[in-house]
């Protein structure tokens, strides 16, 4: 039976080709953190997390340093107890692209972003962006809940696939909403009995 061009496009990204990757990623770290690209490298990922090739839609290239998340220690200023160097950022580096694409873009919502590629200092990310202000967009069935209030900040607010990862909600076994957030539940019941 034929396969389509996705198909193949999958196939090809399970094992790139390094050649091809090392040329690539020398050319990325030598561009900025945030790149606006004219088309997605992985067509069918793209895809597959709601990219169109329509006006208000536009994908950037991310770079993150790879390493730990623990801050450096501070040298001065502050006694030790409160030189944060145990506290440990609770992101993943996807969830940093997309934040960082979100800030660079302030006009535009972050659909969903995709890895293609690590190197020995970075992690690569591309983003996908939708502008909620486009008509094109506001039209579409699928992509105009970015327009309403509801959509607004989906990076900032976890609300990514990447970011439902980063606070273990993928697989939770706890299906009702409110236990995901106990206290305003509680403050609800509170206020109910008053």
């Amino acid at each position: 039976m034929a396969k389509g061009l996705a198909y193949y496009l999958r196939q090809a990204w399970k094992q790139p080709d390094s050649e091809t990757q090392r040329v690539r990623m020398i050319e990325w770290r030598h561009s900025d953190a945030v790149v606006r690209v004219d088309k997605p490298l992985r067509l069918d990922r793209a895809h597959a997390l709601g990219y169109k090739a329509k006006k208000g839609v536009v994908v950037v290239r991310v770079r993150v340093l790879r390493g730990g998340h623990e801050r450096p220690r501070p040298n001065k200023g502050r006694r030790s107890k409160r030189s944060s160097i145990r506290k440990t950022l609770k992101l993943n580096y996807k969830e940093i692209a997309e934040m960082r694409a979100g800030r660079k873009y302030p006009n535009m919502e972050v659909l969903n972003s995709y890895w293609i590629g690590k190197d020995g200092m970075n992690y690569f990310f591309e983003v996908i962006l939708v502008d909620r202000d486009s008509p094109e967009i506001k039209s579409d069935k699928e992509l105009s809940f970015v327009h309403k209030t509801s959509g607004r900040n989906r990076a900032m607010r976890g609300l990514t696939a990447a970011g439902i990862r980063a606070r273990g909600l993928r697989h939770s076994s706890v299906r009702n909403p409110k236990a995901r957030n106990p206290m305003k539940f509680q403050r609800r019941q509170r206020i109910r009995h008053m």
